[in-house]
């Protein structure tokens, strides 16, 4: 009897690779992001361009930051939370039309995903309820053409602002060469980045609990343009 157990071992191992096998090849089964989760991300996302498209045209809802500002003094619960440039020109609130307590902002110039800014991202999607991250460049982004000019930045701490997108600098030949591209490439890079350095943020995205949308505001027409 005993020498017959080491093929058994390996007959119940075979069956369960083979097991797990079907369930990876499974959709059903699969951590990618969920029907749900997608049409929930769509849903939240249309609601931002709407925004965004009153803002654009000139056209903002009234806010009444009085009585939202009593709605949420006891609490918040965005279902949005924005990685966005510091630059002056790039208010999210203001680009998507929204009002307190709408989106949980973190911002840095050149929008890139350092440790403060994914812990704070982690503490939104984990106790806020925050189901979109969206990830937002733009336009002639001063960070990004800093880090472009190949120039040595004048004190460490506006290097560690530059050394995240030299990556985007490569990407699309001659660094400096393509502004518009590498600041979209550097959006996709914090995007990842995100994923690849934050566990909490990259299990809610293998559960289906938060989707991640990558975006590039238009300085000289208004318009948010969503990339992925």
């Amino acid at each position: 009897m005993q020498r017959f157990a080491p093929r058994f071992v390996l007959l119940l191992l075979y069956t369960f690779q083979c097991c797990l096998l079907l369930v990876a090849q499974n959709p059903a089964h699969a951590p990618a992001e969920s029907g749900a989760a997608k049409a929930a991300a769509d849903q939240i996302w249309a609601k931002l361009a709407a925004g965004n498209k009153r803002f654009a045209s000139g056209k903002t809802l009234p806010h009444s930051y009085v009585s939202q500002r009593h709605a949420v003094a006891k609490g918040q619960q965005p279902k949005v939370a924005v990685l966005s440039c510091s630059d002056s020109r790039v208010p999210p609130e203001i680009l998507f039309d929204q009002g307190l307590g709408d989106l949980f902002v973190v911002r840095s110039a050149g929008n890139s995903a350092d440790p403060l800014g994914i812990g704070s991202l982690e503490y939104a999607v984990e106790h806020l309820g925050s189901v979109v991250i969206v990830v937002l460049g733009h336009q002639n982004c001063g960070a990004v053409k800093a880090a472009c000019s190949g120039e040595k930045m004048p004190s460490s701490n506006l290097d560690a602002v530059v050394q995240p997108i030299l990556s985007s600098c490569a990407a699309g030949g001659k660094p400096g060469n393509d502004l518009d591209f590498e600041v979209r490439d550097h959006v996709h890079r914090s995007a990842e980045s995100l994923l690849a350095n934050s566990e909490i943020l990259k299990h809610a995205k293998d559960e289906g609990k938060l989707s991640i949308i990558e975006a590039y505001y238009e300085l000289s027409t208004g318009r948010v343009i969503r990339l992925r």
